[in-house]
């Protein structure tokens, strides 16, 4: 049976000045592969010991080894070349509409300067081996390793009078990203990895008309590649021992450099299909402002699904009342019971290296706030191994 984490959190936190110099370092070439990674551990071990603190349940590495939350899949796998993204999207700040800087862009397509699948998907190495091993050594509890959902990694890279050149059809990239994520993901329960998050899968997109216009001009049938996202995220679950591990998929409004954001709308578009047709233990969606909507889509969530509440934003350091998160649960509760709910904050900290608008101050007392809310309306359970 999965683990019921009641404290969580989406994976990214704050990188340290001294990661991000580090970063920056080791790309001019000032820095060996064995320093950033010397580094990177001492930052990750002291980001361990505050999430211990803050009475987190589930550990990550913060994501400190990346430049994006979604780079894993990038960094390890060739066939990305340059180009402009299928449909651009229109990031939101807190003054207004903004134009994304690189550091945003590397986030939204995965590559970087590499944007667009040109050439048949060659995996160089494992996805995320280099940060796993290290987590599940140091961390003082279970332990969550992330990675993007097939779904978005296609979704953000497939684009028509490119990728149709090298494959026959949007279904047959799915595919073979299918079998990337899936062997990864068995390959982190092999080792032991507790929690398995599927970040991002691009069904928000579906909530917004003009963006399903943007793909029909490009050819694309929403209905169709909706049902082909679906099933591909399914498939990278396939024989999964699914009693040693729990899996996780976040749905997110976009999450970046600044906190910026690019979706609006409830989930009452996608809830049936998404919700009622993905096998996953746990859904980890962000209700922190009003543009989630309300929680009556959740009465299309799987009676053996949790569903996490991303209550407490990132985007900004202005702590959220408890007397406030305690009826937004109880509100919640109404369309799945309080004993299949958790709490979390909305997105991860840092989705990008630069990281959101607030301080490490900040990211600690929300993860404090997460905790000591979730002990109040769940009660306490250890977590030390």
């Amino acid at each position: 049976m999965p683990a019921q984490f009641r404290a969580d959190h989406i994976g990214s936190l704050l990188r340290p000045s001294e990661v991000l110099d580090a970063h920056t370092a080791h790309a001019e070439g000032k820095l060996t592969p064995e320093q950033l990674r010397a580094i990177e551990d001492r930052a990750i071990l002291a980001a361990l010991e505050m999430q211990r603190q803050a009475g987190a349940q589930v550990f990550t590495d913060g994501e400190y080894r990346r430049a994006a939350w979604s780079s894993d899949f990038a960094d390890a796998v060739d066939g990305y070349v340059p180009g402009e993204p299928p449909v651009v999207l229109q990031w939101q700040g807190p003054s207004g509409p903004v134009t994304p800087p690189a550091a945003m862009l590397s986030a939204a397509r995965l590559g970087g300067s590499r944007v667009l699948i040109g050439e048949k998907l060659r995996q160089r190495r494992r996805l995320t081996e280099h940060e796993s091993g290290f987590l599940k050594q140091h961390a003082p509890g279970p332990c969550k390793v992330t990675m993007p959902a097939a779904s978005y990694v296609v979704s953000r890279a497939y684009k028509p009078g490119v990728t149709d050149k090298v494959y026959p059809s949007r279904a047959a990239v799915l595919a073979d990203v299918v079998e990337i994520i899936r062997a990864e993901i068995k390959a982190l329960v092999d080792e032991g990895i507790e929690y398995v998050q599927i970040d991002n899968p691009h069904y928000p997109d579906y909530i917004d008309e003009s963006r399903q216009q943007r793909w029909r001009a490009l050819g694309l049938d929403p209905e169709q590649t909706l049902r082909e996202d679906i099933e591909a995220d399914n498939a990278c679950l396939q024989g999964i021992d699914r009693s040693r591990v729990t899996i996780g998929m976040h749905l997110c409004r976009g999450n970046g450099t600044g906190s910026t954001w690019h979706t609006s709308g409830g989930y009452d578009r996608i809830a049936e299909a998404v919700f009622g047709g993905i096998d996953v233990d746990r859904w980890l969606l962000e209700y922190d402002s009003e543009r989630a909507g309300g929680f009556e889509p959740l009465r299309h969530v799987q009676a053996n699904q949790t569903v996490v509440l991303g209550l407490i934003t990132t985007k900004s350091g202005e702590l959220e009342s408890r007397d406030t998160l305690l009826r937004r649960i109880d509100e919640a509760s109404k369309f799945v019971p309080v004993e299949r709910l958790a709490l979390s904050p909305q997105c991860g900290f840092a989705s990008v290296a630069a990281g959101n608008l607030l301080t490490e101050d900040d990211q600690r007392r929300k993860l404090e706030l997460v905790a000591e809310t979730a002990r109040e309306v769940w009660g306490s359970q250890p977590v030390a191994r």
